[in-house]
This record gives structure tokens, sequence and C-alpha cells, in this order.
């Protein structure tokens, strides 16, 4: 039976995506390097993704009280993102021409919302 050219560009996409995080994380951690945020740069307001580094190290760490105080929005509204990136991963990789049920859309723009939200409290309440 043959790959599917899908499933494969899929992998090494992930995999390649998954390989630059971790260099990432490690000149992070090793080097001090980062990429700064530009919103905060051009505005001094952090924005929704505000932390997604230091939330990122936390959860490779398994603190998940300093992954929380990075950024909560993120961390608990990260297995819902995982879930709508899986379903459309499976699609891709079926070719499936169908639309996506009307849920996923509808969550899709549920978790924007949610993270517009997030953004302006966190400026507005100092989180």
């Amino acid at each position: 039976m043959a790959a599917n050219p899908r499933l494969k560009r899929l992998l090494l996409g992930g995999a390649a995506l998954l390989g630059a995080g971790l260099l990432y994380a490690l000149a992070n951690v090793r080097l001090g390097l980062y990429v700064p945020c530009l919103f905060r740069s051009a505005t001094g307001w952090k924005c929704p993704g505000c932390g997604v580094t230091s939330l990122c190290l936390a959860l490779l760490r398994l603190d998940l009280p300093e992954a929380w105080a990075a950024n909560p929005a993120l961390l608990l509204l990260s297995p819902l993102i995982a879930l709508l990136a899986v379903r459309t991963a499976v699609r891709y990789v079926r070719a499936d021409a169908a639309a996506p049920p009307r849920w996923e859309g509808r969550l899709a723009w549920a978790l924007a919302a949610a993270l517009v939200l997030w953004g302006v409290l966190r400026n507005a309440l100092g989180l």
C-alpha cells in the first residue's frame, strides 16, 4: 500500500515545526535569545499571545503554575485549539472536500473572540 502523500507532507511539516520550536526553546534558554512581541513593542500593550514563549517553556518543564502565570487564557484554550488543528489535519490527509461541520467554524470564531477579549482585559485590568 502506497503512503498517502498528504500524510507525508503533514508529518514532514509537523516535524519541521516541532524542530524549529525546539531550536527556539534552546536558543531562548541557553542564549537568552527571543523574538519580541511586535504589538507590545509598538503599543506598550500586551497582545493576547504575549507570554506564549514562557508558557511553552513552562509546559516543557511540566510547570503548570508558571504556564498559568505566563498566559492563562492560552493555557485554557489550548486543548480546543489543538482539537480544531487535529480535525483540520485529518480532513487534509483524507482529502475531504466536504465543508467542516458548522460547530468547528463557530468554535474557531468563539476562540478568536475569547482571545481578543483576553487581550483587552489583560491590558485594562493590568493582568
